[in-house]
């Protein structure tokens, strides 16, 4: 993978959206009034010469870094398999005691309405887990079949711990690593993020919040009109 140069830290308001773990869920509510869906992480901005010799401005927002892991069917999955697509993202381990399974059962919730909508597919789920030591691929697919995950479109993924971790930190902007103060022995961010079909942040939602994922299936559907 891919690791992004210390520069792309995380940014300050990122933080006060995602911190979260295994603990002490957060609230990062994003108002359901609001039908404009911001850009999240370091923007840039092109100057860019015209004709007649004026210069414009063009923004430049973030996008995830490339990844490549292994899913619950021993069978790599990499950014490319998600280019073209909106995607949720978050971070789980299956042995957890408190939050994961809540989190799970709610990433559950959201597969079967959008495969009401007619949405899965278009719209792709993406779990990483914090404890690559455990969770195997067969322990990955053990525990996706207990969620009844669409194989297609849900994918459960490990890899190098220090691959998983700098995906959390510097691609999404969340927490993960191992702790001996937080339940089960890992600390991770309770959010789901939203990626549209570019690669851009547009979303951070309490994962174990039925209102908030509510949210997000609603912020989903804007994105697909939006798109359109």
């Amino acid at each position: 993978m891919k690791k992004r140069n210390a520069t792309k830290a995380v940014i300050s308001a990122c933080i006060g959206l995602v911190l979260g773990g295994c603990d002490s869920p957060i609230n990062s509510a994003i108002d359901p009034s609001s039908r404009e869906l911001p850009y999240y992480g370091n923007h840039d901005v092109a100057i860019i010469p015209s004709s007649d010799g004026a210069k414009e401005t063009d923004t430049i927002y973030y996008t995830v870094p490339a990844f490549a892991f292994t899913n619950q069917y021993n069978t790599e999955i990499s950014d490319a398999d998600y280019a073209g697509r909106i995607y949720v993202a978050d971070y789980f381990f299956t042995t957890c005691p408190t939050i994961c399974p809540v989190m799970s059962s709610q990433l559950s919730r959201l597969q079967a309405q959008l495969i009401e909508s007619n949405l899965l597919g278009d719209v792709k789920l993406l779990s990483h887990t914090v404890d690559p030591e455990n969770d195997t691929p067969e322990v990955l697919r053990a525990y996706a079949e207990r969620l009844n995950a669409d194989s297609a479109n849900w994918n459960f993924v490990t890899g190098t711990q220090d691959d998983l971790y700098d995906q959390a930190k510097f691609g999404y902007y969340l927490t993960a690593l191992p702790s001996d103060t937080a339940a089960g022995g890992f600390f991770h961010s309770d959010t789901f993020v939203l990626v549209d079909r570019q690669g851009h942040i547009r979303g951070y939602y309490d994962g174990t919040s039925t209102q908030e994922v509510d949210q997000l299936f609603n912020d989903i559907q804007h994105l697909i009109s939006s798109s359109k």
